[in-house]
């Protein structure tokens, strides 16, 4: 039965690359900006800090996943609880403090 499935996937697509209609044009090769015409190249490159700050983003959202289930079973966790979301909080502001000491917070 995996064979199969394997050679009616392995026909489809040899199907689909002969009897597709193939008509290349220069606006079918343009990357699509919402109907507008690109003014540079779509293959530029970006600054890296552009990352650095997407991934400071990842670390606080993540934060803010674990402090809002937190935040509802707070009574049940009771001061263990509280004591653990210090230390992760503590963790995270000694990680937000080396980022801004290194830099990576600033822009040029």
């Amino acid at each position: 039965m995996l064979v199969l499935a394997a050679l009616f996937v392995a026909v489809s697509l040899v199907a689909s690359r002969l009897f597709a209609p193939n008509h290349p044009t220069p606006e079918k090769l343009e990357p699509y900006e919402c109907g507008i015409e690109p003014e540079t190249d779509a293959r530029d490159r970006y600054s890296i800090r552009f990352y650095l700050v997407a991934m400071l983003f990842v670390i606080f959202d993540v934060e803010t996943v674990f402090m809002f289930p937190w935040a509802v079973i707070m009574d049940e966790l009771a001061l263990f609880g509280l004591i653990e979301m210090i230390v992760f909080l503590f963790i995270l502001v000694v990680g937000y403090v080396y980022a801004w000491r290194k830099g990576a917070l600033e822009w040029v």
